[in-house]
């Protein structure tokens, strides 16, 4: 009997269905983990902690098969844990996420900010210096996390981001601050 020797540079096949819609990607995750233990795993990609190749998969379909064949991860990972936040959740998180709405990758960034508006979490005078950064969808987000948590001291930034350069932004701004003035009434 012939028996090859296994390679451990192939890919492995994973039961995970990369090409799943993520709704239904994350459902499997929750099943197969616990809710509880696969939020802990995607607060560990968002801080940077290698979750494993399953979780990886779970949060990145096809994506992150990509990144498990060779290509360069850069802040998918992180991203990604973000974006499970989105779909899961337990208040332990809320410190990473804030954590991350200064990540130096603008994605992770906006996905972040995304989550605070989301789950009404975060630190308005932190939300309130997003409302410049760089990057316009990473202003836009930090708008709507606005929207969402802010006090009537938020009304200026997003006043002021009325004149952005950006349309998207100026249309965000106006939309968060008519949500944060029904808000605070």
């Amino acid at each position: 009997m012939n028996e090859t020797p296994s390679d451990s540079s192939q890919p492995t096949e994973s039961s995970v269905p990369i090409d799943a819609p993520l709704p239904e990607r994350i459902a499997q995750a929750v099943a197969r983990f616990g809710e509880a233990a696969f939020t802990q795993r995607a607060i560990g990609l968002l801080e940077g902690r290698n979750e494993g190749e399953d979780v990886l998969l779970y949060v990145g379909g096809r994506h992150a098969q990509g990144l498990l064949d060779g290509a360069p991860a850069l802040y998918w990972p992180e991203l990604w844990g973000a974006r499970a936040l989105l779909h899961v959740w337990d208040d332990s998180a809320e410190a990473a996420v804030v954590r991350g709405v200064d990540n130096r990758a603008w994605r992770v960034r906006e996905m972040c900010l995304k989550v605070c508006a989301e789950r009404g979490i975060g630190d308005e005078s932190l939300l309130k210096r997003r409302t410049t950064d760089e990057n316009p969808r990473v202003r836009a987000a930090a708008a709507r996390a606005l929207a969402a948590i802010g006090t009537a001291e938020s009304e200026e930034p997003l006043r002021r981001m009325l004149r952005d350069p950006d349309k998207d932004v100026r249309r965000a701004a106006g939309e968060s601050l008519k949500e944060l003035a029904a808000r605070l009434e």
